[in-house]
């Protein structure tokens, strides 16, 4: 069965290079996702992300060329969610790409509400890597 997906993207005024370097690195999640949460660890070679309902290991995609920064993260409860994300060539600067998908049984609301918390992570790392955050 196909689930639903959104695509969110942004356009950021730096090169790919710098952009997937900065995603692709887990000690960054707080800077430009701090919904997920506000401490990261690594743990015998894996990544833990501090989440107000408990740890959540998070795994990268591994070092690509093609800008592939998808990454697996399984809840504290144990559900595994696959996050597909790239970051794209966009003339001098990149456009990253955020797919978003329906999980079994959720609601429009809270699609909605998915929608608008990774907008506005997709927003915080824009000015994050522009250098414009404050």
């Amino acid at each position: 069965m196909a689930t639903e997906s959104r695509h969110l993207s942004i356009h950021i005024d730096r090169p790919v290079a710098d952009v997937y370097a900065f995603v692709s690195d887990p000690t960054n999640l707080p800077r430009w996702a701090p919904g997920l949460g506000q401490e990261v660890v690594q743990v015998d070679g894996r990544w833990y992300v501090e989440t107000p309902a408990g740890r959540a290991q998070v795994t990268f995609a591994p070092d690509n060329p093609f800008g592939v920064l998808d990454h697996d993260v399984v809840t504290p409860t144990g559900e595994d969610v696959h996050v597909p994300m790239r970051a794209i060539v966009d003339g001098d600067g990149t456009e990253v790409v955020f797919t978003l998908r329906r999980a079994p049984g959720m609601s429009d609301a809270d699609l909605d509400r998915d929608e608008g918390l990774v907008t506005a992570d997709l927003a915080l790392l824009k000015r994050v890597v522009e250098g414009t955050d404050a």
